[in-house]
């Protein structure tokens, strides 16, 4: 009989101590200053919808001006505390500025995501140089340079969080994607390593995975080889709920794993995709029942934040 009530209170115990941990599993974050690049549009956008629900002041950017101030206005509309930065991340000085900003502004500085990059679709055969060059200098070293210039701050409040959201293409190289799979790798090799230094605390970091995301992204990719059927492929792939994801439920997904202060995130889309799904001869030769999607021309020259 005591075995049977030691067993029983210890069970007990146990039950008390997992309920207890479960609650610690998320961080409260309200209140933490969060700072969110390519925010003007996109799964950007609904990150920074998604912290500002949880209470966090907010520093977004973007390249267009006009863009910017209309997210800021639907981040105000939702009670958000907003402060808006019209920069381009590939330019070196604007990391250690948005840095300062957040401190002139609020004081401190508690949560970086770096989200903003570029789609470049088209064979290795039209790819230049410098496509490989603008994709590795907003996708690659943009993410290093924000979070080496916000680790000090991080480090003296003993607090922080730095997220890069990747791609499944910094996994998995995909055709004709090639300039954004060698940043989107870079980017993973970089915040993976970072987090295999600093750990689990004070200043933690998280490397999310994301598959295809229905974002309207494929309107605003750069095509180069033969256009149209670049954008064909590209945006069926972007459009298939089969194969892409809900970019809302992404966004609220990647806030959760921050608040869990998880190393990486992969989010569904990404870990059930295969090459087969959005390989352009496959895609090409498929027989699919799909939403209609838009007509609009492909833009050939303009990139977009996600």
């Amino acid at each position: 009989m005591k075995v049977l009530g030691s067993l029983i209170a210890g069970a007990a115990l146990a039950a008390a101590a997992a309920a207890a941990a479960a609650s610690r599993g998320r961080d409260d974050i309200g209140g933490e200053v969060a700072l969110v690049t390519g925010a003007s549009r996109g799964l950007g956008l609904l990150l920074a919808r998604e912290l500002a629900r949880h209470g966090c002041p907010l520093i977004i950017c973007a390249r267009d001006a006009a863009e910017l101030e209309r997210a800021a206005a639907d981040l105000r509309a939702r009670g958000a505390e907003v402060t808006a930065v019209t920069c381009d991340m590939t330019d070196p000085a604007v990391p250690q500025r948005l840095v300062d900003t957040a401190i002139e502004r609020y004081g401190r500085l508690d949560i970086i995501v770096s989200n903003a990059g570029i789609i470049q679709v088209g064979p290795v055969a039209d790819a230049q140089i410098s496509h490989y060059e603008t994709a590795l200098d907003s996708m690659g070293l943009a993410p290093v340079r924000l979070a080496l210039a916000a680790l000090p701050v991080m480090r003296r409040q003993n607090h922080g969080r730095i997220v890069t959201i990747a791609s499944i293409g910094g996994k998995m190289s995909v055709p004709h994607l090639l300039p954004y799979s060698t940043a989107k790798f870079a980017a993973v090799g970089f915040s993976e390593g970072l987090r295999a230094e600093l750990g689990r605390g004070p200043v933690t970091v998280t490397t999310v995975v994301p598959g295809l995301m229905r974002t309207g992204s494929h309107l605003q990719a750069r095509f180069t080889g033969q256009a149209g059927k670049e954008f064909t492929w590209f945006s069926l792939g972007a459009s298939l709920p089969v194969v892409s994801m809900d970019a809302e439920r992404a966004a609220r997904q990647i806030i959760e794993a921050v608040r869990g202060r998880k190393d990486r995130l992969c989010t569904a889309a990404a870990c059930r995709s295969r090459p087969s799904l959005i390989d352009p001869a496959a895609a090409s030769g498929r027989s699919v029942r799909m939403r209609p999607i838009s007509h609009k021309q492909p833009k050939s020259s303009l990139g977009q934040e996600r």
